[in-house]
C-alpha cells in the first residue's frame, strides 16, 4: 500500500516550488545589485557633468555683448 498524503500541503510545495523556479528566473532577468545600481547611476551623473561643463557656447550676431 502507499502512503496517505495531505492534497493541502502537497498542493502549497508544488506553489511554492514553482514560485521559486519563477523568482529564480526573475532575479536573473531583472536583478542588480545595489552597488551596480549606484554604480551606474554615478557614472551617468558623471558624464552629465562633464558634458556640461563642456558645452560650447554659440558665437554670432545673436551675440547681446556688443552695444551700437
Amino acid at each position: 500500500m502507499s502512503d496517505i498524503i495531505n492534497l493541502k500541503q502537497f498542493k502549497k510545495r508544488k506553489a511554492r516550488a514553482t514560485k521559486e523556479v519563477e523568482a529564480n528566473a526573475n532575479r536573473i532577468l531583472f536583478g542588480r545589485t545595489k552597488a551596480e545600481k549606484s554604480f551606474d547611476k554615478n557614472q551617468n551623473d558623471k558624464q552629465v557633468r562633464f558634458l556640461d561643463r563642456n558645452r560650447l557656447e554659440p558665437r554670432g550676431p545673436a551675440s547681446t555683448d556688443e552695444t551700437e
